[in-house]
């Protein structure tokens, strides 16, 4: 039990028994995380300067991330954490929390 409790995270036992979630590193989801959270902010800007009137920017999809089920309750090559979906939220309103 050592013997196996010590193996590689990416060996092929954590991959038989995780499947592709052995694959990614901390690093990976970190990185992940971090383009989620700028697509984010990429997508709060474009609904403040955005005309109100105008099309707005749809909220951005996170990075598929091995081992979650996406919206469809398919599992995917792996989508972020399933989260409820956002509210519409105003130009105005981005602009008067940034304010």
């Amino acid at each position: 039990m050592v013997l196996i409790k010590h193996l590689p995270q990416d060996g092929a036992v954590q991959r038989q028994i995780h499947g592709e979630a052995a694959e990614w590193s901390v690093t990976d989801h970190l990185l992940a995380a971090t383009v989620d959270h700028l697509a984010v902010g990429n997508w709060m800007f474009q609904m403040v300067n955005s005309d109100e009137d105008g099309d707005q920017p749809d909220f951005p999809k996170p990075v598929p991330r091995p081992g979650v089920k996406d919206e469809d309750g398919e599992e995917s090559d792996g989508d972020a954490p399933e989260e409820a979906a956002p509210e519409a939220v105003s130009p105005g309103a981005l602009a008067r929390f940034f304010g």
